[in-house]
């Protein structure tokens, strides 16, 4: 089976922000606390979306997952389209749009080969998504593509210079007895999907060179102060888990 299968599989069997709840799968109550769990893990999220700025715009988002932050979209204003490699995430969020009375567009399909034609989009957003796929560049490359001449992106991908990242290479790596190691070869095999990747600052900006107005913000998580504790707020966002790459395709 080859890897983009894989994490496929991997994907279907949850969906990405799935919890284990009581409610129903799909019921309003279930959505109402992937919210809340979403909201209490990463409250972050709307600074970087700004989600009452996309009133009026065309958004993409790559990798709906429950679609916490697409129906944020669609409520918005937005004219929303989305995609994911799996047809649970399809489907659940297509539930979610019903149960609000709210319509858009979402679709079944691969972030390395999107199904749209160059310039269809004023933003493009994607949160911990790209780096799951196996060509994390390529996906890349067709975020831009599909933007407008002037359009903006906004990209979460997982910082390998992070507590979490450290966390997992001690027991992955040295606890396992095998130090050599790195911690990209341990998030590789061990951070959910197969294949998952996380990157440096410099790495990002040359997978994104091109982009004007480029930022690569890096955020400390509830993740990394999980694994570090007092030690995460000393280092504040520099161990953070995540990159926050946003950008202008240019005009």
């Amino acid at each position: 089976m080859e890897q983009k299968q894989r994490v496929k599989t991997y994907w279907e069997r949850e969906a990405c922000g799935e919890i284990h709840s009581e409610a129903p799968e799909g019921a309003p109550e279930f959505y109402a606390e992937v919210e809340q769990r979403r909201e209490e893990l990463e409250p972050h999220i709307e600074r970087f979306a700004d989600f009452a700025g996309a009133r009026g715009l065309s958004v993409l988002e790559i990798g709906v997952g429950l679609g916490t932050d697409f129906i944020r979209f669609v409520r918005a204003g937005a004219k929303a389209t989305g995609v994911d490699l799996t047809e649970r995430a399809i489907g659940l969020v297509r539930r979610r749009l019903e149960l609000e009375g709210l319509d858009a567009d979402l679709r079944v399909a691969d972030a390395e080969a999107l199904p749209f034609e160059d310039g269809s989009f004023d933003r493009v957003y994607s949160w911990g998504v790209l780096h799951h796929t196996p060509e994390t560049q390529q996906a890349v490359r067709e975020a831009i593509r599909v933007l407008r001449p002037g359009g903006t992106l906004c990209v979460m991908m997982y910082a390998r210079h992070s507590w979490v990242g450290y966390g997992f290479w001690v027991r992955h790596a040295l606890l396992a007895g095998r130090p050599w190691r790195s911690v990209a070869t341990v998030l590789a095999r061990h951070m959910e999907s197969e294949g998952t990747k996380a990157y440096t600052r410099s790495e990002l900006a040359r997978m994104f060179a091109g982009v004007e107005e480029l930022r690569i913000d890096k955020v400390a998580t509830v993740y990394d102060r999980q694994l570090a504790g007092p030690l995460a707020r000393l280092t504040g966002d520099r161990l953070g888990w995540q990159y926050v790459i946003r950008g202008r395709k240019p005009s």
